[in-house]
């Protein structure tokens, strides 16, 4: 049954989403689709090809002559290519990760990287992550989990993986960066960033990775047995 599960975890930046997801994926046996990424991709180009995030026509002018194409590898994750080149590398530098919020807001480019999200999990099942996945991508998961953690804590964690990539960052500057977001996802006109209303709300902050994965994973149980 696991095969056409469905989970939406949604949540801030910094809480943990990406890293949880993939591992409830791969302990699930289930595609595990990053939808951040993808809006990552499409700043990416923006930053790459000097297009402003204001910019809604010359944005989606940029996803279409620069289709993104994915594959999918033996983790169960899925590799994000431009052009036929892989870019997981290039989507999380401090450049990329300023104009995701602003450029994410654009009606036209949420709608074609949603279509693509329900085309990945049209006939497979999968963890996605995101903002609007149990609201918007995917209304009908069967699981959706809000993940959030302290905004304190958030920056550390994200700190922690700049670093380790050889970004140098302020740990100030990054928490004011990350609270700004957080408003700016949150009070988007389009597809705001905000729990769904039978999403099980999970607080990360102090807990272990494992310890959160294992309680997605009862959830997961649950909802299985009353399919």
């Amino acid at each position: 049954m696991a095969s056409h599960l469905t989970i939406a975890i949604d949540g801030p930046a910094g809480a943990g989403k990406s890293t949880v997801a993939k591992t409830v994926a791969r302990r699930l046996g289930l595609l595990y689709v990053d939808t951040g990424a993808m809006y990552r991709a499409a700043a990416y180009l923006a930053v790459k090809y000097g297009v402003p995030t204001d910019d809604e026509s010359a944005i989606v002018d940029l996803l279409n002559r620069h289709p993104l194409s994915f594959e999918r590898r033996s983790d169960d994750t899925l590799q994000i290519l431009v052009d036929g080149v892989p870019v997981q590398d290039e989507l999380r530098t401090p450049e990329v990760s300023s104009v995701v919020s602003p450029l994410s807001a654009h009606p036209r480019v949420r709608t074609e990287l949603t279509r693509i999200q329900r085309q990945l999990s049209e006939h497979q099942g999968v963890v996605m992550d995101g903002r609007d996945i149990g609201t918007v991508v995917l209304p009908n998961a069967a699981l959706k989990v809000f993940l959030t953690a302290s905004l304190a804590e958030r920056a550390a964690r994200r700190a922690q993986e700049l670093r380790a990539k050889g970004h140098e960052v302020r740990l100030s500057d990054l928490q004011r960066a990350i609270d700004e977001r957080d408003a700016q996802d949150a009070s988007r006109h389009v597809a705001p960033l905000r729990p769904a209303p039978d999403a099980r709300i999970l607080d990360s902050t102090g807990k272990p990775v494992e310890a959160v994965v294992q309680e997605i994973l009862e959830w997961a149980g649950e909802v299985r047995g009353v399919e």
